[in-house]
Formats: structure tokens, C-alpha cells, sequence
């Protein structure tokens, strides 16, 4: 029986956590960034975050990727079916220099995730050089 509370208790209490992240996201409010080269523009809001890049001189070999920051309840890698609040971050698949991308805390690649949060900021990584 106190089994049953305590998974209750853990239950309920990530609820409200995530709840509470949800809330101080909408909050705190957006921003913009420039990323890790300047020819990207990076939006974001506490629902999620887009990037267009114009690098019209990259190599053709060149990919990007648009990463997330978020915080609210993920799972936690490797270990299905556990999960924890605070922060993580989730990708969008990979792009061309020239190209667009968007995202946001429940989903990556593109596919719906069972992840729940706000986003807390964003940024361009080169996927491929």
C-alpha cells in the first residue's frame, strides 16, 4: 500500500513540475540569437524555435542541424521507461546550408517524443562538415 502512495507522490509531483516549467516558459518570454555563424537567424519561443540560413559560400558537403534547449519532463537516455525533470535538448534532422528548420520540446527528428517542456533556447551546430 505505501508502495502505491510513494509512486503516486513521484507521479504527481513531476506532473507539477512540468506544469510549472510550462508556465515560467510562456512567461519568460522569446529571444533571438544568431548561431554559430552568422549567416543562420535563430527564433524561439517558449513553444519552439525555427532557423534560416543563407550560407551561400559553405562546402557541398555541409549540413546543419537546429538543437533545442528545453525543461520540463523527459525521458531519460538509455534507461525507457524512467523519467526525470529538468533540462534537456532535442534536434531537428539535418539541413542544407541554405536551407530551414524548426522544432520545438516534443519532438525530434522530426517525430513526436513523449517529452513534455518549455523551450529555453536554441542554436545551430554543424551536423556535417
Amino acid at each position: 500500500m505505501s508502495d502505491a502512495v510513494v509512486s503516486r507522490t513521484r507521479i504527481g509531483a513531476s506532473v507539477v513540475a512540468a506544469v510549472v516549467a510550462v508556465v515560467a516558459g510562456l512567461v519568460v518570454g522569446a529571444g533571438d540569437a544568431h548561431a554559430g555563424t552568422d549567416k543562420c537567424d535563430v527564433r524561439w519561443n517558449s513553444l519552439g524555435a525555427s532557423v534560416a540560413c543563407h550560407d551561400t559560400g559553405a562546402p557541398p558537403s555541409r549540413e546543419y542541424v537546429l538543437v533545442v534547449e528545453c525543461w520540463g519532463l523527459h525521458g531519460i537516455p538509455n534507461r525507457f521507461p524512467l523519467y526525470a525533470v529538468g533540462p534537456y535538448s532535442q534536434s531537428s534532422r539535418w539541413f542544407v546550408p541554405t536551407g530551414r528548420a524548426s522544432g520545438n520540446c516534443s519532438s525530434s527528428w522530426g517525430a513526436p517524443s513523449l517529452n513534455v517542456g518549455v523551450v529555453t533556447g536554441a542554436h545551430v551546430g554543424i551536423y556535417r562538415q
